[in-house]
């Protein structure tokens, strides 16, 4: 029922005739949750001493073929009667048509589907005082990939105990038991492409397959004068002359609105801090990160408008340089907002900027789950799972953003269209944080009017 109202609201009208968007693409979700390990009281005494009273902590490599490594902490289970938390997620995979059908076809030197395997393992690799350690392979389990995977359903593949392990003789059980639960479900997602550089003011289309279905217009502009939006309270001023050693120095006022096909302003972002150096050094730090105001119209008319978001960027001194993104949710009652991503993103080769409720912050910090739909334009609470991803590319390269959505948080065209302002902005800040010891932006084609 839900996607036949989702798929309803997105009707527009072009040139006087009626276009209906595309449906969804078909994703799935497979979720490994409610991990444990614990030792059987068949096993020998020294087995069970050896792992219960080690202070080297228990984890786990979760491997899916044609997907990067994942690692878990997997809690040790003292008691026979204790159960792991159902609601602690170790990972989640999220699968495309072509990656689930990669996975049933065999490969010239396989003979069988892909696995879904978890290694689990006692301690951790390194060394510490010069003492090195290494980690000890407590057991795997493995779990076929199946035409069942295919059929668009929720399923729970796995759930409960299972032996791993070695066995010392035959007939006994092994020295470890594992607890999990491993689920499938449905994840359709609407994807979007930005058609041109950002700053171009382009086009932004659904995709389906090789079919394109215009939905919004994107236009960029860099204007300095204060605007009505920027006397609201929200909006942080941004300070400093119009002379030529200002403008090298910082950027500011840039702004992108995001238009429906009939011409209505449906989303935008807004600089609200200015992207400066700090003090000795020729880029944006982490104690003084440019920011982003994303907004949306207010229900009270066309012309007035709320926050949504608040998106700040720095550069990321390393090895290799990247770009950190941080995203806080702006709610009423809430100082600060809410946390909800920060992702770093290469210099370089560009990246992924993620919302996904299940993930957490580079930090470590876990990620809470907003309350109210409005925190996602979502139907009701959001319990955990996939929201948003957008692909830039790295400076200098010419970037056409990809933007994911999860169908279940957009329930209008305004709900996608405050996606597409945030897209812009992290597209954006990649040139926002370049460092200012080069002058102009070399690798982008933008036209002087578009800035």
């Amino acid at each position: 029922m839900l996607q036949d109202f989702v798929s309803s609201w997105f009707s527009i009208v072009q040139n006087g005739e009626l276009v209906t968007a595309m449906d969804p693409q078909v994703f799935l979700r497979v979720s490994i949750t409610s991990l444990g390990l614990r030792i059987p009281v068949t096993s020998s005494k020294a087995e069970r001493s050896r792992i219960h009273s080690s202070s080297l902590p228990c984890s786990c490599e979760i491997r899916l073929r044609g997907f990067p490594v994942q690692t878990a902490s997997v809690p040790l289970i003292s008691s026979p009667e204790a159960q792991p938390d159902p609601q602690c997620i170790a990972t989640s995979f999220y699968l495309e048509e072509s990656d689930l059908k990669e996975m049933l076809a065999p490969g010239c030197f396989q003979a069988t589907n892909a696995y879904l395997e978890i290694t689990v393992f006692m301690g951790r690799q390194g060394s510490h005082c010069g003492v090195s350690s290494r980690k000890q392979q407590i057991g795997s389990f493995k779990l076929q990939v199946g035409p069942e995977w295919g059929e668009g359903k929720s399923l729970m593949l796995h759930s409960g105990w299972i032996s791993i392990g070695k066995k010392h003789q035959e007939g006994e059980k092994a020295e470890a038991e594992l607890h999990l639960r491993v689920k499938l479900d449905p994840d359709p997602r609407y994807v979007f492409q930005f058609e041109d550089e950002t700053a171009l003011s382009p086009q932004i289309v659904q995709l389906q397959g090789s079919i394109k279905q215009p939905i919004f217009t994107c236009k960029f502009s860099r204007d300095r004068r204060t605007s009505q939006l920027d006397q609201r309270k929200y909006w942080l001023s941004s300070t400093g002359g119009d002379d030529a050693e200002s403008e090298r120095r910082e950027r500011k006022g840039w702004r992108v609105m995001i238009h429906d096909l009939s011409g209505s302003p449906v989303a935008a972002a807004f600089m609200a801090t200015p992207f400066v150096p700090s003090t000795g050094c020729d880029r944006v730090a982490r104690s003084n990160p440019g920011a982003w105001l994303i907004l949306r119209p207010d229900a009270c008319g066309a012309d007035s408008w709320q926050p949504w978001g608040r998106l700040e960027a720095w550069r990321e001194r390393g090895s290799r340089d990247s770009v950190c993104c941080r995203l806080h949710l702006l709610s009423e009652g809430q100082e600060g907002g809410i946390l909800v991503s920060e992702i770093l993103i290469s210099t370089d080769k560009g990246g992924e900027f993620l919302i996904d409720m299940d993930k957490q912050t580079p930090s470590g910090t876990p990620v809470p789950s907003p309350q109210s739909s409005g925190d996602f334009a979502a139907v009701g609470p959001i319990i955990g799972g996939f929201v948003m991803k957008c692909k830039v590319q790295g400076e200098g390269r010419s970037s056409k953003p990809i933007v994911q959505l999860a169908m279940r948080h957009v329930t209008c065209v305004e709900d996608a269209a405050i996606f597409m302002a945030l897209a812009a902005a992290v597209d954006l800040s990649m040139e926002a944080c370049r460092p200012f010891r080069r002058k102009g932006l070399k690798g982008r084609t933008w036209t002087r009017n578009s800035l």
